[in-house]
């Protein structure tokens, strides 16, 4: 029987320690989206910059770098392994940089998944590469694909137009790195930034879905996916990591936390600006879990 790490008061936001690849076997539910931040295999005694500081890119063992054949064995069970928790008309995303995403596109293609889009994520505030020796690293990859070839994903097109401009958003996003106001409980090596994963849960989910992240991290997930009204389930082995989850979505508790973080996301601004009809409540009673 699975026991919850921590579950919010209305059941939205649930979190689970332990390893996916296990836990993911170990009960039956469909998701309507996933958003999945899979380890990079960067840990390898490079270095980065970070305030001004010359700093080692190690982030842990789970990030420690593995072969190809590895990395590919690695990226086809866990991506099956959602495979089987997605509805059919369900969509994944997954972040990366060319050392992994490449992998994953392959597992994708394999396992039947049908690849939408790939996205580039231009950071606005990339790190300066202090070998001067090529260009700076300034991008990610997001690439969103459905589950079955055959069965239509959702996609909040009108939505995504409207907050761009009246114009068809292109697959490159110009968007910053995480705030300061995004690690008050914390800091992950690789945490995201709201506004991103904000994007995300608009453009491919509605009010009351339910959206997995399968490496939680310190849920951004989670947060964007409460602040909009879904339902969210997130699996981590670092329990520092859900500590940090557990705040950041414990502040959601008070409304005044929930009005300030919507007032810093641009996208969230758009859409309430375009209509009376405000985010749904995410304090509304949820509880479909089988745990």
């Amino acid at each position: 029987m699975i026991t919850p790490y921590y579950k919010s008061v209305n059941r939205d936001f649930t979190l689970l320690h332990g390893d996916c690849f296990e836990l993911l076997r170990e009960f039956d539910f469909k998701f309507n989206c996933i958003f999945a931040d899979p380890p990079y295999f960067l840990s390898n005694g490079g270095k980065s910059i970070q305030s001004g500081e010359i700093v080692s890119v190690n982030k842990g063992d789970w990030d420690t770098g593995k072969s190809p054949q590895e990395i590919m064995d690695f990226n086809r069970e866990w991506l099956g392994l959602c495979r089987e928790k997605l509805r059919d008309n369900g969509t994944i995303w997954i972040s990366g940089t060319y050392h992994n995403i490449f992998s994953v596109a392959n597992c994708l293609t394999e396992l039947g998944y049908k690849i939408l889009n790939v996205v580039t994520w231009v950071k606005t505030n990339p790190p300066p590469n202090f070998s001067c020796r090529y260009f700076t690293y300034s991008t990610e990859f997001i690439i969103w694909a459905r589950k079955c070839a055959s069965k239509p994903h959702y996609f909040n097109y009108e939505l995504m137009r409207k907050i761009n401009g009246n114009k068809q958003m292109k697959d490159v996003w110009f968007l910053p790195a995480i705030a300061p106001w995004e690690k008050a409980h914390g800091k992950h090596p690789t945490q995201k930034p709201l506004a991103l994963l904000s994007r995300i849960v608009l453009a491919s989910t509605q009010p009351g879905d339910w959206i997995l992240d399968p490496f939680c991290g310190s849920s951004t997930t989670g947060i964007a996916a409460s602040l909009l009204g879904r339902r969210f389930l997130g699996i981590d082995r670092e329990m520092d990591f859900l500590e940090i989850s557990k705040g950041r979505r414990e502040d959601l508790n008070r409304q005044d936390s929930v009005s300030q973080f919507r007032s810093k996301i641009k996208d969230i601004q758009e859409m309430e600006s375009m209509s009376s009809v405000v985010c749904e409540d995410p304090l509304t009673d949820y509880g479909d879990l089988p745990f």
